[in-house]
């Protein structure tokens, strides 16, 4: 369990993809078998602390001018599970969300016009370049989309409050087999949910339709590795923010499960209660961005 450190941790969760070695080509595959057996295991909070570091220089730069040569690995007995950081593509795709994200003048502030302007030229010539780049995490601020719940199955949650010097962890793993299984059976029951739902009500029915869309995207990109991978879904900072009371009792993933078999078979009252939990749990959640 990582310790707590000095940097504060920002308030996202994250949706990561481990893939076995035989999945990337020479040499990158040589230098993540060294990588896996030498180098010294890399925390969530050392990517941070290089991050932050990064952003708040003088003139600020908000993508590495190399990408990263780090990962998350996990070992499956003998074998290694890699997680490529490609902080500077994410940083790139980070970027073109801030506008959502912040007031102009509070945007222009941390990060002026010409440096974004710089970087989105960046990023441009880089998929001119590298068309197939992709990044193996996705990140969400201040919230875990819904999408990512139908992956993974209430038995593949783990957590631990973390004690002392600590840090809590809420996390859940699963095969990539059974991610895109789940994917596939949770599009079936939305899609003919939303199909059957009267235009002219507003319901869990219709609710369905925005989780289409994002769960299609979240499958499309699962598409993209390898079969043998796996699927990590972590709450990240929120682990650190939330109190453990709710932390115990969230069972979002098993709400969404129970939601969509609900849909599946008609049942919109258990779909309608299932929502009506995810919804209040992750208001909360996101009001806590705006206090003190």
């Amino acid at each position: 369990m990582p310790q707590v450190s000095a940097v504060r941790f920002p308030y996202a969760s994250y949706l990561r993809v481990y893939e076995p070695l035989g999945a990337f080509p020479e040499p990158e595959r040589g230098h993540w078998e060294r990588y896996a057996h030498e180098a010294e295991p890399r925390a969530v909070e050392e990517e941070l602390r290089e991050r932050l570091t990064a952003v708040l220089a003088t003139p600020p730069l908000p993508a590495p001018e190399r990408e990263s040569a780090d990962a998350f690995v996990l070992w499956s007995g003998d074998t290694p599970l890699i997680c490529p950081w490609t902080t500077r593509l994410r940083c790139w795709e980070a970027l073109g969300e801030t506008a959502e994200l912040f007031p102009p003048t509070v945007l222009d502030a941390a990060l002026p016009p010409a440096v974004r302007e710089q970087a989105a030229a960046d990023h441009a010539r880089h998929l001119e370049r590298h068309p197939d780049a992709r990044a193996w995490i996705r990140q969400a601020a201040w919230s875990v989309p819904l999408s990512w719940f139908v992956l993974v199955g209430d038995e593949d949650r783990e957590y631990d409050r973390g004690a002392d010097d600590e840090a809590p962890l809420l996390r859940y793993r699963t095969p990539m087999a059974q991610a895109r299984r789940r994917v596939a059976r949770g599009l079936r029951a939305l899609r003919d949910s939303v199909a059957a739902a009267d235009p002219s009500e507003r319901g869990v029915r219709q609710a369905g339709g925005p989780l289409v869309t994002s769960l299609v995207d979240v499958g499309r990109w699962l598409e993209e590795f390898h079969p043998r991978a796996l699927v990590e879904l972590d709450y990240g900072g929120l682990a650190h923010v939330l109190p453990p009371e709710l932390l115990d009792a969230d069972r979002s993933a098993a709400d969404v499960a129970s939601g969509i078999r609900a849909l599946g078979v008609g049942d919109d009252v258990v779909a309608g209660e299932a929502y009506a939990r995810l919804v209040e749990r992750w208001r909360a959640v996101r009001e806590r961005q705006f206090a003190n």
